[in-house]
């Protein structure tokens, strides 16, 4: 049996104090690793439906609109977390590369270092490349996601950073939410792109209806599940908007 708990790591950061930890659930009979920043909880392996979805919902509808294709897939994910949005992009065999952004170089440490549970690590595909930058700043930028080719543009952007648009883990994220920061980062997708959000709440219409004027197409995909520590069921959402072909 794991040690009941065990603080894997502990890091000042500029948006506050974050540690990585490892307890042993009794009831459940698992370890259960929690990254948290501050006070607030970010992220643990008992609860990754959602962050699951955000990959799958996203990159299906990719395929739905061009099923036959055989098209390679550019993908971007920002924030890294323990790595289950990204290690679902990276199930898909149409992917040929995809970009990790995450601020926190402690985060990009954990994986670096195997201290997380993920399975397989995510160094073990060369598709995938961890970039330590803020996605917020590239997404606003006009040189994108990619330093070495300005203006590169993505098949598919997903983001899972803030708890929702407008819980925010840093307040210098805030713009990104706008109707001005969304229509900047849809300059980053190549025509027919998605763009995926995850939230930790239940749909929110003014922001679903931000999001179509912006794309023109969006919609929100409650993502529900149960919480075996409180045994009730828990919804969360995926944002999803395409740009015009």
């Amino acid at each position: 049996m794991s040690r009941l708990f065990e603080e894997l790591d502990y890091r000042e950061t500029p948006i506050g104090p974050i540690s990585l930890r490892r307890r042993f659930h009794p009831a459940l009979k698992v370890d259960v690793f929690e990254i948290i920043l501050g006070d607030e909880h970010l992220m643990s392996n008992i609860f990754t439906v959602s962050e699951i979805a955000l990959a799958r919902l996203g990159l299906d509808r990719l395929a739905s609109l061009s099923p036959g294709s055989g098209e390679k897939w550019d993908v971007v994910v920002g924030g890294l977390g323990l790595g289950y949005t990204v290690g679902a992009v990276l199930e898909y065999d149409r992917v040929a590369s995809l970009r990790v952004v995450e601020m926190l170089d402690a985060v990009a440490d954990w994986h670096a270092a195997g201290l997380v549970p993920l399975d397989p690590p995510l160094s073990a595909d060369d598709r995938c490349q961890v970039v330590r930058d803020d996605f917020f700043a590239l997404a606003q930028s006009e040189t994108g996601f990619d330093a070495a080719h300005p203006g590169r543009q993505f098949h598919a952007i997903l983001i899972d950073i803030d708890h929702t648009p407008d819980w925010l883990l840093d307040a210098r994220s805030g713009h990104f939410y706008s109707e001005a920061g969304l229509r900047q980062l849809a300059t980053h997708l190549k025509p027919g792109g998605i763009m995926g959000l995850w939230s930790d709440v239940v749909p929110d219409e003014a922001f679903l209806q931000r999001l179509s004027d912006v794309f023109g197409e969006a919609w929100a995909e409650p993502v529900s599940f149960h919480n075996p520590l409180q045994d009730n069921t828990y919804t969360q959402t995926i944002y999803l908007a395409r740009k015009p072909a």
